[in-house]
């Protein structure tokens, strides 16, 4: 009897020491722990070169893009670094960039920093739309802030979102992709005129019509109290208030609330007990 005691209790010890080693608390996560596969040598060398990398993704930013950008994080994966941006000014936007490594000779090739396909662009794009329809997705943010003032839910660290989990146009509380190739007449207008002022963006394309499908915006909420699992009935209030609200951005709702913990490694805190409302159950609006 003892002998099956002793080993629940090493199974009990074992359990809570891989949840340590891979979850944290959504409020004391601020990036770290992240990795990228195979990318324990480039990590290395990439904060060697910290100064370097940094020069030569803004510039591609700038070059490509015609962005400037804040470079927040570089991460380590295979044969390269992987580095986390945050655009300057409207329109606002998370990226990444990929910039290659040569781990036999460890040298930085600064000169072929690249993107993957689709990703930056998307990113632009839904930066444009938040920007257009910057009253909505205040009402949006609004509703979020009541939320989480008036239930015990609460969305990443700010540092967390700059560092490693912000993507395309987010906020702690949720992130946006634009995913329609329609949504390529911003894209090209950005490109053409980075600098437009807000105001014009709006009247060039003032009753424009998207398809809200081709938008997705995914509200990803945690608990705020450890060791508590996702509530229902919040989950059901929150589901139901986007269904029936009016006034919000146009676009294909995903609702996910997560219990408290987060993964290090993936920065994502999606988990067996999460709730969920996403694809194909959509809510449209």
């Amino acid at each position: 009897m003892k002998s099956s005691e002793n080993q629940l209790t090493e199974e009990s010890k074992s359990k809570s020491k891989v949840e340590e080693d891979y979850y944290i608390s959504v409020q004391e996560y601020t990036g770290q722990g992240y990795k990228l596969p195979n990318g324990e040598k480039t990590d290395k060398i990439a904060k060697e070169y910290r100064k370097e990398i940094d020069k030569a993704v803004k510039k591609f930013f700038q070059e490509k893009y015609k962005t400037e950008v804040i470079v927040h994080n570089t991460v380590g994966a295979v044969d390269g670094a992987t580095v986390f941006v945050e655009s300057v000014g409207e329109p606002h936007f998370y990226t990444y960039a990929i910039i290659p490594i040569d781990v036999d000779e460890e040298e930085v090739l600064s000169d072929q920093v690249w993107s993957q396909e689709g990703e930056v662009e998307n990113a632009i794009m839904a930066g444009v739309y938040g920007m257009i329809y910057e009253e909505e997705f205040n009402k949006l943010d609004q509703y979020l802030d009541s939320i989480v003032k008036e239930h015990p839910v609460t969305g990443i660290r700010q540092e967390a979102l700059e560092k490693v989990a912000g993507g395309k146009f987010s906020t702690p509380y949720y992130y946006v992709n634009a995913i329609e190739y329609e949504f390529d007449a911003l894209l090209k207008e950005y490109l053409k005129n980075p600098h437009m002022e807000k105001a014009t963006w709006k009247e060039k394309f003032k009753g424009a019509t998207f398809n809200p499908e081709g938008l997705l915006i995914t509200l990803d909420l945690y608990m705020s109290k450890p060791n508590t699992e996702p509530d229902k009935v919040i989950f059901d209030k929150i589901v139901s208030d986007i269904k029936n609200m009016e006034g919000l951005p146009s676009g294909a709702y995903s609702i996910i609330l997560n219990d408290n913990l987060i993964s290090k490694r993936s920065a994502r805190g999606t988990k067996d007990n999460s709730l969920r409302s996403a694809d194909p159950d959509y809510i449209i609006k």
